[in-house]
């Protein structure tokens, strides 16, 4: 056995030694120091135990073996996988294994694998208790009212968290195993009699044509394997959200949502422009309340897109503005080209969140400090910045912030720079083309074949006015239709009290 190590599908011999020391050859017995072998005597017959310290609740396992000791040398000779399965091994989760890769995938998960002599089958025993922390709130996704759970990097309880709130026996949970070596637990989630079967069968597909050893980078790295890198294209074509109850209302609406083990955000499939827009905590407040706060956030991605270089190309162009605009301008030139403050100042603000992110957070404040005082004030007192510059660039930073979709702000900056540098170079032309070719690369992006300004492009009027306006929960009664679900009828239409 030795000689084929890296063979898939080894049978479990039935000779125990051939066993123990294949096993022992390819888990690095005993250099790696977290893998438990416990090798006993128990009817006359060898038994060996393997596990991952530290994955394995010791309480459950001292009860297994146990139950072990007490078996007779007459239970282990007739039928002996029954007997312990069925006998002795109670109010737990048994599986029976008869190749060397599902052991493996089993012991590195952290089940517990048992070997008798003479036995050509292996006993999966799930002891599983892996280290994770408790469920809290998402730091990106908060609201003022609503659940404070969140998902964690444990995939089981990630799905138990969904499970709570989809009591629907059609939910399924189906397991695939990505990466040649680190045998990740991808989870595709999605409800039977309303999801698009196709749309399910072409995700699994793609999952299970992935070729690489491992998926370190989690949901990312899946995210790249089922649609494609294009590296030209900053615009998310997936949304995250690490927000239980988030995911399992776009799974009611028939999206699929893929989770992936030791990653706490999940991915919600198709997505549209619109949907990276919307909040939960619309729909924690009253109807009026949620679209105006959704029609804020609306005017908040126009400014993180389009105030900052439409203001460089008026500021750039004086006389182009009538008297009544002339204020918008500068009011006092500074040592260094208009175009070349906001291109540093964008730089800056970018410097500056990183910075953040690495900050210990005993020296946030500080760090705030000099940011505010010693770089902006000081760098406007020199000269090297005009005011107007760090004020409109402070407000498209406020303003991309304000996007509840942390990877379409990014993408939103992005196209920002781009159109503030056409514009410094061609001013309002400049201007003029950068819109139309974001406009446009929005209009070619495509999420699992919807397209990406749906229900604007193509225009669904209907949908549409779900978008602009935050409908009251009563009243709606259809699925997108653009996801093409099985069961398009939320609720029967019917008279909602006034």
């Amino acid at each position: 056995m030795s000689n084929i190590s890296s063979e898939k599908n080894v049978p479990v011999s039935k000779n125990y030694q051939e066993n123990v020391n294949y096993l022992n050859q390819e888990l690095g017995v005993p250099d790696s120091f977290d893998v438990v072998v416990r090798e006993m005597s128990i009817g006359g017959k060898k038994v060996a135990i393997y596990s991952i310290n530290g994955m394995v609740d010791t309480h459950v396992a001292s009860y297994i073996l146990d139950a072990l000791i007490d078996l007779e040398r007459s239970d282990l000779i007739v039928n002996a996988l029954d007997k312990l399965v069925k006998g002795r091994i109670v109010n737990l989760q048994v599986t029976e294994v008869e190749t060397m890769d599902k052991v493996f995938y089993f012991v590195l998960s952290g089940p517990m694998a048992i070997f008798v002599e003479g036995q050509e089958k292996a006993i999966i025993v799930d002891l599983r208790t892996y280290p994770a922390r408790q469920p809290q709130e998402p730091d990106i996704e908060r609201v003022t009212r609503g659940s404070r759970d969140g998902f964690v990097e444990t995939l089981v309880m990630n799905t138990a968290l969904i499970r709570r709130r989809l009591r629907d026996p059609k939910l399924r949970m189906k397991l695939v195993q990505v990466g040649g070596r680190s045998k990740t637990d991808v989870c595709i989630a999605y409800i039977e009699d309303i999801t698009n079967p196709e749309m399910v069968r072409k995700i699994q597909e793609d999952l299970q044509a992935i070729k690489i050893d491992g998926i370190p980078m989690a949901e990312k790295s899946v995210e790249e394997f089922i649609l494609g890198s294009k590296f030209w294209n900053p615009y998310p074509r997936v949304r995250y959200t690490e927000r239980p109850d988030v995911a399992a209302i776009h799974l009611l609406e028939g999206h699929v949502v893929i989770l992936v083990d030791t990653s706490p955000s999940v991915i919600m499939a198709p997505t549209t422009f619109w949907s990276h827009l919307q909040h939960a905590e619309e729909y924690r407040q009253e109807p009026i309340v949620g679209a105006y706060l959704r029609w804020i956030r609306f005017a908040g991605v126009f400014a993180a897109l389009f105030l900052l270089p439409l203001w460089l190309g008026a500021a750039l162009n004086p006389q182009l503005l009538p008297k009544g605009l002339q204020f918008i301008g500068v009011s006092k030139v500074a040592k260094v080209g208009l175009f070349p403050q906001v291109v540093f100042a964008e730089f800056g603000v970018d410097l500056l969140r990183m910075a953040a992110v690495h900050t210990p957070a005993p020296l946030a404040t500080a760090l705030g400090l000099i940011a505010a005082f010693m770089l902006g004030d000081i760098a406007v007192k020199v000269g090297m910045f005009s005011p107007e510059v760090i004020l409109y660039v402070a407000i498209a930073t406020v303003a991309t912030f304000a996007t509840p979709s942390f990877e379409l702000g990014l993408a939103n900056r992005l196209a920002r720079l781009f159109i503030i540098v056409l514009t410094g170079l061609f001013n309002f032309w400049g201007f003029l083309a950068g819109t139309v070719l974001v406009l446009f690369l929005l209009w070619r992006t495509k999420s699992f074949g919807v397209p990406y300004l749906w229900p604007l492009l193509p225009l669904n009027l209907k949908a549409m006015g779900t978008v602009l306006v935050r409908s009251p929960v009563p009243i709606k009664n259809t699925r997108p239709s653009v996801l093409k679900p099985q069961d398009p009828i939320r609720q029967p239409e019917g008279k909602t009290k006034k």
